[in-house]
């Protein structure tokens, strides 16, 4: 495990290298070939679009989440992510039963600026973001009344990016588009559905 790294706010730390270089790129390879990734929908502004990147929910029974007008029924989990969830849990003391996919698969892929404010997850929820693949800039966006500026985070490949507290309240978050040429990236959110149902 590396060093924790605050974010320059109180709700966010980063744990470079969490999972070793090695052990990252094995995994990333497994989810790349194991995770049964599609390309969603989701409604915006009273249009549909196509989200610019992959996903996939994976998660126990019940725990269904909705965003942007669309409800994630979880699929069951494989052992991959079962090892993961496990070693992110025990770093944190903490237990999820759920986790939200993204691949990005160049620069084009992205992630619009939003918070993770649903009702399924809570008033302060603790979310577990982990970075396989390509580093990619993320950038924390302050919320009104929220005065800060814009603070940029690389998420480098192994990275554990802990939100938890108000940070939700407080910021919105993004993963922009970039000209630069990148590889692929696969991002794990762990997340506990606090509304599941049976």
């Amino acid at each position: 495990m590396g060093g924790i790294v605050e974010v320059a706010i109180d709700e966010c730390q980063l744990i470079h290298e969490f999972l070793d270089a090695t052990l990252g790129y094995q995994v990333f390879h497994k989810l790349h070939r194991e995770v049964n990734w599609k390309q969603q929908s989701i409604k915006l502004f009273n249009r549909t679009t196509k989200v610019p990147r992959l996903t996939a929910w994976y998660g126990d029974v019940g725990a269904v989440y909705r965003y942007s007008g669309t409800t994630q029924v979880p699929l069951p989990w494989n052992n991959t992510l079962l090892g993961l969830k496990a070693d992110v849990e025990n770093y944190l003391d903490f237990e999820f039963n759920s986790v939200l996919l993204n691949y990005y698969r160049n620069g084009d892929d992205s992630m619009g600026r939003h918070s993770d404010d649903e009702k399924e997850l809570g008033p302060d929820p603790l979310i577990a973001s982990l970075s396989l693949g390509e580093t990619r800039k993320f950038t924390l966006h302050p919320r009104p009344p929220n005065p800060a500026s814009p603070r940029p985070v690389l998420l480098s490949h192994g990275s554990l990016l802990v939100m938890r507290g108000s940070c939700q309240q407080n910021w919105k978050h993004s993963v922009p588009k970039t000209r630069k040429k990148v590889g692929p990236r696969i991002n794990l959110t762990f997340r506990q559905i606090i509304r599941a149902v049976p």
